[in-house]
């Protein structure tokens, strides 16, 4: 059964790259969705997306919403007729956010609120929000308001009432290439023959632009709701990335720059207690929530650890070499932000 048949979903945030790389799989006729609605605060961008061919051919289906995620009735007024919801806005630099707390403060935790509220008001069936392995143990402020959104939209099913609505989490490391990621500033760097380095032992995990929609896809169709959504996916040691980049270039070590982890984490000791795990993911529920575990349970085959664990780059058990780097930077060529 197509679940997305004649429905309607907005993605705020939209005109980013995930916005885009995700419309333009939900464009695809398998889906067959009624409207797709872009909600952001950018109008050039949103031009330049209309300018795209794809969407070109496809305004029929396409809505574009100026509004900022800050704007409870803005965004309410957007939810009007609308099934689904990816939560994509955030401001998401990390000195940024040092320097402009308070601003990341009101995108990230209170415009995470406001999106809550306008959904409970409106007829929204599903919320998914994008989150990130700096709300893991968080040690910068970028981190901690993604936890408190994480913490906001695990929580929101509480005030729903009868309401039929459910808020998942998806929670992943930088996208290969994305901007202010270590792939484009290597390939800058690479005409220098020089790479600065904060850590030799530095290690990240790594998912494509492509792995991250189809995960997103997979938490629409599948998730029960109230949890948080982790992919299994394998991790590289930044020197092997160095080397896969420019084997010649001299390598500069700069040091760990403020609010800077050596290792990603996606799930902390504390949340693998409460931590299913599926084939190719894990889903960290609610503590004594017997309803979500017994979903998971019978529909996947799961298992709960024995043990308290941290699922971090740095123990994790797949490791991508400088072979298999240079490969997957050759494909992903597109999806780099240089």
């Amino acid at each position: 059964m197509n679940k997305f048949k004649n429905k309607t979903l907005l993605i705020t945030g939209g005109t980013g790259s995930f916005g885009n790389a995700f419309l333009k799989e939900a464009l695809n006729k398998k889906y067959n969705f009624k409207k797709l609605i872009i909600y952001s605060r950018d109008e050039l961008k949103q031009f330049k997306m209309r300018e795209n061919a794809l969407f070109r051919k496809n305004l029929s289906k396409l809505r574009f919403f100026i509004g900022d995620i800050r704007d409870e009735k803005r965004i309410k007024l957007a939810l009007n007729g609308v099934d689904y919801v990816i939560h994509a806005a955030a401001l998401k630099q990390v000195p940024t956010a040092e320097y402009n707390p308070f601003e990341v403060i009101k995108t990230n935790i209170i415009g995470a609120q406001n999106l809550i509220n306008a959904a409970l008001e409106t007829n929204v069936k599903k919320i998914v929000a994008l989150s990130t392995d700096k709300a893991s143990s968080p040690i910068n402020l970028y981190g901690a308001t993604k936890l408190c959104s994480d913490k906001l939209f695990v929580s929101a099913k509480s005030y729903a009432g009868k309401k039929n609505i459910n808020f998942s989490v998806v929670r992943y490391g930088n996208v290969m290439g994305s901007r202010g990621s270590v792939i484009p500033n290597f390939l800058k760097d690479k005409e220098k023959k020089k790479l600065n380095v904060t850590s030799e032992d530095m290690t990240r995990f790594n998912l494509t632009l492509e792995e991250s929609v189809d995960l997103v896809f997979w938490t629409l169709k599948n998730s029960f709701g109230s949890d948080i959504i982790v992919p299994k996916i394998p991790s590289y040691k930044i020197m092997e990335l160095a080397k896969s980049v420019c084997p010649d270039c001299k390598i500069q070590i700069t040091g760990i720059r403020p609010g800077e982890k050596k290792h990603e984490e996606m799930i902390s000791m504390g949340e693998s207690r409460n931590t299913l795990e599926l084939k190719d993911k894990f889903v960290i529920l609610q503590e004594k929530n017997k309803s979500q575990y017994n979903f998971y349970k019978k529909k996947f085959n799961v298992k709960t650890s024995k043990r308290e664990f941290s699922y971090n780059s740095k123990e994790n058990k797949f490791f991508l070499s400088s072979k298999q780097l240079k490969e997957l930077i050759h494909k992903q060529k597109k999806n780099i932000i240089v």
